[in-house]
């Protein structure tokens, strides 16, 4: 058998290889989802020194309360017990929240919708006169806002 045969042969199975293994790199490439465009929106924050926070949407993408998570300071140290958005009865928080915090929200939450909850006595540190508080809103983890007011 000549050797001067099998060098085209396998010069073609190396192509043929190369090509699938292009196609097959393209191919998962291509299925892959491009990235969710990232939450945009504008809160404000309001404190009373009884401990109840109320955030407003003031414009922007609406949010699921499902995908949505809330973390609380007061002067720079987290609450103890931290809300657990959507919820009716938590620990560290009075019953009712209202709006997208609320577990018996049904809708996103959309500007010019207020959502609010009160911390209880019971959770550390307490909300005084002259405190500031400080919200994080996150949605799927990505920060989305950092609010400050002043009880």
């Amino acid at each position: 058998m000549s050797s001067r045969g099998l060098t085209p042969v396998v010069g073609v199975v190396c192509l043929l290889a190369v090509t699938v293994l292009l196609a097959v790199t393209v191919g998962a490439t291509a299925s892959i989802e491009p990235p969710s465009e990232p939450t945009v929106a504008a809160f404000e924050l309001a404190v009373d020194p009884a401990g109840e926070l109320r955030v407003t949407h003031l414009s922007g993408d609406a949010i699921d309360p499902e995908e949505l998570s809330v973390r609380v300071r007061v002067d720079g140290e987290s609450l103890d017990e931290q809300p657990p958005v959507p919820f009716f009865s938590a620990r560290g928080f009075e019953s009712a929240p209202t709006g997208a915090f609320n577990s018996a929200t049904t809708s996103e939450w959309r500007a010019g919708e207020t959502a609010s909850l009160r911390v209880a006595d019971t959770n550390r540190p307490a909300i005084e006169p002259g405190d500031t508080v400080t919200v994080r809103l996150a949605v799927n983890d990505a920060v989305i806002a950092t609010l400050d007011a002043t009880a």
